[in-house]
């Protein structure tokens, strides 16, 4: 499937901002199973910025510096992407949950898709007993390893409500668990914690879903939003395998992928400072737009 993405966030100051200074994560990774075919950043009104580089993780980064007063700043990304990717099924010869932790514990590299990266406690991901204890019924260490990962994922959609008021960016995976109410990053962030509890190599990946408007009604452009799942690793021969517990599913060809870190501070899609007085407002608009096979 081609897709043509925009992604737009506007920022309305209170008072006239004097310097601003942001990271932008908005050009996506290369991935297997999707390829980028083109890709545009503006900003408004005009900012200097470095050329895009990797980050320590999988993921783009681009510096952005504003220096000129001004009460708004619009950054808009617009790319063209091909995603030809099978989700991907249980396999009767998946490792189980003790084989690859037992091999992440063995791993020697530390480049950005090493295992070793991704099975430690994060800034915004602690070690939460509570969290491994509730994953425990679905992550026995003699079970297949992707069927455990689908499991956990459906029953977090199951059990867990998705409410968009009642969690913010900066909720700790402790909270929403608590709650049992939030949006994609908290689920993510839940499972990864439940996961790593485990020994498991678990990472946060950040892009868009494909998203399909109800019978007899028109998409809506602009109406799409960012999304957060997990990707586990599943041992040498399967490698990184993603998992939407938004969603209960596994990652195909509908879901877009940005970036992969820790946790979300690692791939935010756009973070940073300005200086001036108090008070702003963020207004984002994301199209996913399929426009061919």
């Amino acid at each position: 499937m081609l897709y043509n993405i925009r992604h737009r966030s506007r920022f309305r100051y209170t008072y006239p901002v004097a310097f601003a200074r942001c990271n932008l994560r908005l050009k996506p990774v290369e991935w297997a199973g999707q390829t980028l075919e083109e890709y545009e950043l503006s900003i408004m009104p005009f900012a200097r910025t470095t050329a895009t580089k990797p980050i320590g993780y999988l993921g783009n980064v681009t510096r952005m510096v504003m220096d000129r007063p001004a009460r708004e700043l619009t950054i808009e990304s617009h790319f063209r992407i091909r995603v030809e990717r099978e989700t991907p099924k249980v396999q009767p010869d998946d490792l189980t949950i003790a084989e690859v932790a037992s091999l992440t514990r063995t791993t020697a590299s530390i480049d950005a898709e090493s295992p070793a990266n991704y099975v430690y406690p994060s800034p915004s991901i602690p070690l939460i007993p509570e969290i491994t204890a509730w994953c425990a019924e679905d992550l026995d260490g003699s079970r297949g390893i992707v069927e455990a990962g689908l499991a956990l994922a459906t029953r977090i959609y199951k059990d867990f409500a998705y409410d968009g008021s009642a969690t913010t960016a900066d909720t700790p995976p402790a909270e929403a668990f608590e709650k049992r109410h939030g949006v994609c990053q908290d689920f993510a962030q839940i499972m990864i914690a439940g996961l790593r509890g485990f020994g498991l190599p678990a990472a946060y990946v950040s892009g868009y879903l494909r998203t399909v408007p109800p019978p007899g009604k028109e998409r809506l452009v602009g109406a799409d939003a960012t999304h957060a799942w997990v990707a586990i690793w599943c041992g040498p021969a399967r490698g990184w395998l993603g998992f939407d517990p938004t969603n209960a599913c596994m990652v195909g060809s509908d879901h877009i992928i940005t970036a992969m870190g820790r946790d979300y501070s690692d791939v935010a899609p756009i973070d940073g400072i300005f200086t001036g007085r108090d008070g702003q407002k963020i207004d984002v608009s994301v199209d996913v737009e399929p426009i061919g096979g």
